[in-house]
């Protein structure tokens, strides 16, 4: 049978099916905490827009799985995950009663688990091209924009789950881009992916997990626009640098410079200037500081670092391993996309890897695709 021709144009739209909030397993104490130490106030708005984004599509592991069943697991299996990285659980807010600098504070408040489905199949999806492709993926992960008024209101992280007519089904996750580094760097997906494993081979050909919902929901009822997603228009190309700090004399500001010197790379590499003058800085001193500043393309580099102990990764699926993971053992994601959205003011980020076997410090730049 012929394939009818879907485009972004005229693709069905996701039907929102159910919400959940997802704490973590265990109440979280003492309560961690992250500050957003802006170097000059006022903290630039893409700060609450920014999000990264994975979609990870699957087949059908066997008769009986489905994106209902694997929900239904996460719900459990996110929770456990959650307890040992609880910030994502957590809310950005401000402190000294609202007037202070902003945090983030791992109150337990909750990751949202979002079931939905779309009237096509996965076959159809994936032979999508280029921008048709993108922007029906941008569908399969929900954000909202966290309110800058009021941040103490707004998840940081975001979990959908779609279901194709054909019984495959999407695994969508978002975060702020204020958290991450430890979706990047501390590898909790993988952590949250072996839990998911381990409850499945538990509970391989017995009953549905407790929160299925296809069992839970009432007939006829219909979630969309009273829960909607904020669209994700702004998509970055993102370029990732180690650098060894073995070759690198660390002074004031180094990171800053460390950085423009690798827009400049990114800049090559692309073929391409970027059109804005100046980015947004994240560097993370330590687990529990994240700086904000802005960066000016035309500040000059004076880094006593040579251009040849930086080293590039292809993309942010390579670099964090997304292509490995398996939220089934032996059911590999067969399309995987990653990328930075809601990137019009341009973003650069500083990470170190932490570990005894890595003295690496990682640059990750991303400015907005030219439309």
């Amino acid at each position: 049978m012929a394939m009818s021709h879907i485009t972004a144009s005229n693709v069905p739209k996701i039907q929102v099916e159910g919400i959940q909030t997802v704490p973590p397993f265990t109440v979280t104490d003492p309560r961690q905490v992250r500050r957003v130490l802006a170097v000059k106030e006022p903290i630039r708005s893409a700060i609450f827009t920014g999000c990264f984004n994975i979609v990870l599509c699957y087949n059908k592991a066997t008769e009986k799985d489905s994106g209902w069943v694997v929900a239904g697991w996460i719900k459990e299996s996110l929770a456990r995950a959650l307890k040992e990285q609880p910030l994502l659980a957590g809310r950005l807010r401000r402190g000294e009663d609202g007037h202070g600098e902003l945090e983030i504070v791992s109150n337990d408040s909750g990751v949202r688990l979002i079931e939905a489905t779309i009237s096509m199949s996965l076959k159809e999806f994936l032979v999508l091209e280029g921008r048709d492709k993108a922007e029906t993926e941008a569908e399969f992960v929900f954000w909202k924009n966290i309110d800058e008024q009021n941040p103490q209101f707004s998840p940081l992280f975001y979990v959908q789950v779609t279901n194709f007519q054909c019984g495959g089904y999407s695994i969508g996750i978002s975060c702020s881009i204020l958290l991450a580094d430890i979706v990047i760097m501390d590898k909790f997906l993988q952590t949250w992916a072996k839990f998911q494993n381990k409850m499945l081979s538990k509970n391989e050909g017995s009953n549905l997990p407790v929160f299925y919902l296809p069992h839970l929901k009432p007939l006829n009822l219909s979630l969309n626009g009273t829960f909607s997603s904020t669209p994700i228009d702004n998509f970055g190309q993102t370029m990732i640098f180690k650098i060894s700090k073995e070759n690198m004399i660390l002074e004031e500001e180094s990171s800053k410079k460390l950085a423009l010197l690798c827009i400049e790379e990114a800049e090559q590499n692309f073929s391409a200037k970027m059109s804005l003058d100046e980015l947004i800085l994240l560097v993370k001193e330590s687990t529990n500081v994240i700086k904000v500043e802005n960066c000016k393309k035309n500040e000059t580099v004076n880094c006593n670092l040579e251009r040849q102990f930086i080293s590039s990764c292809a993309n942010l699926k390579e670099y964090a391993k997304m292509s490995e993971l398996a939220f089934r053992e032996g059911n590999e994601a067969i399309s995987v996309s990653c990328w930075i959205g809601s990137v019009s003011d341009g973003f650069v980020m500083g990470i170190p890897s932490h570990g005894e076997a890595t003295s690496e410090f990682n640059i990750i730049v991303t400015f907005p695709c030219e439309k």
